[in-house]
């Protein structure tokens, strides 16, 4: 087992892999940029290096550096988290390359399955179900204009080398193909450096399901269970839940199978993630492979009892696995919502500022991932989640219910929040009974429905800031003893409607 370990990465998941080398015995190291100086994960860590300016570009994505941090550190590993570099290939091979263990995929495995065109060829390969369309790039509209006609309308243009919605762009009429296609192909080049794009039918509103792969190097794969994500913004996930209301048991088996399948066929050690488009008729599709640790591990830990990162460490090591399937078993309902330092109400408007007040809620079945506490700085310069809410329940309707009373009793100020917009998930009918896509959020979205509850959690900001530990003393009673109402944290509550 590793002595020590450099986390290259900062906030939720930096804090995350700490906890986890604790529990492994493993001395953790952390790295930050200038403006991350007093943070969480820097102060958590049993060393932390200075790695640049705020800039991601000059601190977080620069591979010398951090290897620079690992080599003073004495550390024999590197974690990369979740962003950045942690699915770069040539990080990888740096890592390997100055004798430090990268806790990830092999870069090959990554550099096959980067590129969506390459991993669409070895997943048909392997006989795992893709979306109909083009195998190879397409720069040419005459090109594309026959593969469109072939595939049949409406279609989607992806970018080969992207993800996370970069450069999609949807066509129903064949009017509008070739300026999504230069659209397509400029978001493409400005995100990725790479401005080729690919075509593939649009499946009419499907649902986003995935499968948490693990695989040791010893030729043992695993699947975990599917996670559904259906419930997304601009293709970015809002709410991760396990297991998905659309899957079946024998659903779950057979995607599980073809997960394990696509991992074999790119080679793939380590945790990871089989992206599936499930069609209304049952039918699902391979759509990309995520080669590292998922923002939403959290909730497949809660129904399968296994620690992921834990389970990354140990594959990197070079240990087995030591269970096959039939060990591994899911129990009860898991639903994990990001809480985001975003106005909804007002289009989705960054928030930035310092957490005059964070009180995190707590209780049976609830789980908090963050990489903040009170007086926190959130900054201009990075993601602007906060933390992660997950509950675990006996079932669904119970695990949403208590998602709905977590997101009450979770007071964040200073900063706007998305907890307002789950709240308003939580009362969906539509998300109650699971009957989602991936559009459904966008066609469904009232922001002027949480304006009241923004405006109030702004204002009683100020209010807390002075006076958020100071206990309220209630006159004597009957019997003359004294009792403490609550602090002001307690009356704000009450007057926001929060308790």
């Amino acid at each position: 087992m590793f002595k020590r370990l450099l986390i290259a990465n900062r906030g939720e998941i930096a804090v995350r892999v700490i906890r986890a080398c604790r529990d492994m015995g493993i001395s953790p190291v952390a790295v930050y940029s200038d403006v991350d100086a007093n943070a969480l994960h820097v102060r958590m860590a049993d060393a932390a290096y200075p790695i640049g300016p705020a800039p991601a570009t000059e601190s977080y994505l620069r591979i010398d550096r951090i290897l620079e941090a690992a080599r003073q550190a004495g550390a024999e590993a590197i974690h990369p988290g979740y962003g950045f570099l942690a699915e770069n290939a040539a990080f990888a091979e740096a890592c390997a390359g100055a004798g430090v263990v990268f806790v990830g995929p092999p870069p090959k495995a990554m550099r096959d399955l980067g590129l969506k065109t390459e991993a669409r060829k070895l997943m048909q390969a392997a006989g795992v179900p893709v979306v109909p369309g083009t195998l190879e790039p397409l720069d040419d509209f005459a090109e594309l204009r026959g593969a469109a006609e072939e595939v049949g309308f409406p279609v989607a243009l992806k970018a080969v080398a992207g993800g996370g919605g970069k450069g999609l762009r949807m066509v129903h009429d064949p009017a509008q193909l070739e300026a999504a296609f230069r659209q397509a192909m400029s978001e493409a080049g400005a995100a990725f450096g790479d401005a080729s794009v690919y075509l593939e039918r649009a499946i009419d509103r499907p649902r986003h399901v995935e499968v948490q792969i693990l695989a040791d190097n010893h030729g043992h794969c695993v699947w975990l269970g599917e996670r559904d994500c259906s419930i997304q913004r601009r293709h970015q996930k809002v709410l991760e839940e396990s297991p998905s209301p659309a899957v079946s048991p024998d659903l779950r088996e057979r995607m599980g199978e073809v997960a394990v399948r696509a991992a074999q066929a790119a080679g793939y050690t380590n945790a990871g993630t089989v992206e599936f488009l499930l069609a209304s008729d049952g039918n699902f599709y391979f759509l990309e492979v995520n080669a590292r640790l998922q923002v939403e591990h959290p909730v497949t830990e809660e129904v399968t009892g296994l620690d992921l990162v834990r389970e990354q460490i140990r594959v990197a090591c070079g240990e087995p696995l030591g269970y096959d399937q039939s060990a591994v078993q899911r129990r009860g309902y898991a639903v994990e919502c990001r809480i985001s330092a975003e106005d909804a109400a007002a289009g989705w408007i960054p928030s930035t500022g310092r957490l005059v007040g964070y009180r995190p809620p707590s209780g049976p079945g609830v789980r908090v991932d963050s990489g903040v506490e009170e007086n926190a700085e959130i900054s201009v310069y990075y993601d602007p989640m906060i933390a992660k809410l997950i509950v675990h329940a006996a079932d669904r309707q119970q695990g949403l219910d208590r998602m709905a009373r977590a997101l009450r009793e979770f007071l964040i100020l200073g900063v706007r929040t998305s907890i307002p917009m789950h709240l308003w998930l939580m009362d969906q009918p539509a998300v109650r009974s699971g009957a989602v896509d991936t559009d459904w959020l966008e066609r469904e979205w009232r922001a002027p429905e949480l304006a009241q509850d923004g405006v109030v959690r702004a204002a009683i900001a100020a209010a807390l800031f002075s006076d958020s530990r100071r206990a309220v003393i209630e006159p004597p009673a009957a019997d003359g003893a004294v009792r403490v109402s609550g602090s002001a944290w307690r009356l704000v509550g009450r007057r926001a409607g929060l308790h």
